[in-house]
């Protein structure tokens, strides 16, 4: 039975889409639009049937698994909203600048880091999977950015999340359809998606011929307003780049690449940061320079600590922590630590373990899912994962399995020591940007080393690509 309304309800969005463009196409004999009207018209009419059936359907199935995805959907859902508000700007005005264009794009960009943000700081969710999909296919909303195929760009971001939605699959196929759902329905976005900017934007955004330029912000007041500096010159065309204001704490990519673009607009004005050097600095033109070699440039001298110490601070140490938060597990910040113990958790709970050092950890008993992450020299031993067992971004590390774990996955590690039970052999070891990674089987009274293969061949075999584990000759 609900697999019967689940293909009415998608009978019904497809009619609806069929209705729409039947009434924008009679628009023109009806005399209701012009030409260009029309198409801004049809574009967002086509946009919205996005946002009311795929996403509509989204976050129907993220409400019904609540907690994290419920929550990361939202933030989805406020993307979707703002983009559309940029779209409908993009109907009627014509194309900006391009640093006037970077300011529009900022709120868009600032949604995609949100919503990977919020990966960031739960990843010992059980619902991690989930999170990971979105928070990799996220940046697909970029698209409007994207000169000359954009269809393909978003392609490639729905890629990154089948990566996770499989994992998904996988975890609950069996047990919970709910997850299944959730699933097509989020890849279904971005099917969507990709249909829409093929047919109304398929060199990417189309902006209008007629109108006014666009404004440097989609919240910006009217153009004819009044200018807001109080300075008494005459105000500059526009009001700076939002992001000259950007507060000190933003430390990632973008906000790296936010500054070079800013030095790299000053064009020529650049220099004047440089210093003037008079004739008696140069060495060329002062031989007592050139015979001081390199104590010249020691001046103006440093000052010293009394102590003789460097000025600058050295890392600040964090305390450990062994705690239970919800159902998470939190082992952190350990260093020399050899007795750390979980006992008996719940089916239910994750263990989430970070920034520890030349410690060792044991879990008894069956847990959710365990994930390491950004350890160095950590010996952990576990008895049963329901989930995954996840390395990430960590070098040195043991894993000793007791009982039964389905998948292990090993992500940008250098050197993973793996031992298996008899009941863990048949679990699935996924690794990617990884390097010295062993896999050891019980034979005996001992254990037989494998070593997981870091290099590969790939060949054409006329009809697709073909590839296998290679060794290094030599």
């Amino acid at each position: 039975m609900e697999t019967l309304v689940q293909r009415l309800e998608q009978a019904v969005i497809r009619v609806e889409q069929v209705s729409v463009n039947m009434q924008v196409s009679n628009g023109m004999a009806n005399g209701e639009c012009n030409g260009i009207n029309r198409g801004q018209s049809q574009c967002m009419e086509a946009f919205d049937l996005l946002l009311m059936g795929p996403l509509s359907e989204y976050l129907k199935n993220s409400r019904a698994i609540g907690e994290d995805v419920e929550k990361h959907a939202e933030m989805v859902n406020n993307a979707l909203q703002l983009q559309r508000s940029f779209l409908k700007m993009a109907t009627t005005h014509q194309e900006p600048a391009q640093m006037e264009l970077a300011d529009l794009l900022k709120p868009i960009s600032e949604k995609i880091q949100e919503i990977q943000n919020f990966r960031e700081r739960n990843r010992g969710s059980s619902q991690f999977n989930h999170l990971s999909a979105v928070s990799e296919s996220i940046p697909a909303l970029g698209w409007v950015a994207v000169s000359q195929k954009p269809v393909p760009y978003v392609k490639e971001m729905n890629d990154a999340a089948i990566f996770y939605t499989n994992r998904v699959l996988k975890d609950y196929k069996d047990s919970d359809k709910r997850h299944v759902e959730w699933v097509r329905s989020y890849l279904s976005i971005w099917t969507e998606l990709q249909a829409f900017i093929k047919q109304y934007h398929t060199t990417g955004l189309v902006w209008s011929k007629t109108g006014p330029i666009a404004p440097p912000s989609l919240f910006s007041p009217a153009p004819g307003g009044p200018c807001p500096p109080p300075p008494p010159p005459p105000p500059p065309p526009g009001p700076p780049p939002v992001f000259t204001g950007e507060p000190p704490q933003a430390d990632s990519t973008t906000a790296q690449h936010s500054a070079l673009f800013t030095q790299l607009n000053q064009g020529e004005a650049i220099t004047k940061a440089l210093k003037h050097i008079s004739k008696d600095q140069m060495t060329h033109k002062n031989p007592a320079l050139r015979s001081q070699g390199g104590e010249h440039h020691a001046s103006p001298p440093k000052s010293r600590n009394p102590g003789g110490s460097s000025n600058r601070a050295p890392p600040q140490k964090r305390p450990p922590l062994l705690e239970l938060e919800g159902k998470k597990w939190r082992v952190e910040y350990f260093d020399q630590a050899h007795d750390l113990v979980i006992e008996e958790p719940e089916l239910r709970q994750v263990a989430y373990v970070f920034g520890c050092s030349n410690s060792t950890l044991q879990i008894k008993g069956k847990i959710n899912s365990i994930i390491v992450d950004n350890c160095k020299k950590l010996g952990l031993v576990f008895d049963n994962v329901v989930g995954i067992m996840e390395v990430i971004n960590s070098k040195d590390i043991k894993l000793q399995v007791m009982g039964r774990v389905p998948t292990i996955s090993i992500n940008k590690t250098e050197g993973c020591q793996v031992y298996l039970s008899k009941d863990a052999l048949d679990c699935e070891i996924i690794s990617a940007k990884s390097s010295e990674m062993n896999i050891l089987v019980p034979q005996d009274d001992d254990y037989r080393e494998f070593p997981v293969p870091e290099q590969f061949k790939t060949v054409w075999d006329r009809s697709k690509l073909v590839t296998e584990p290679t060794e290094i000759a030599g």
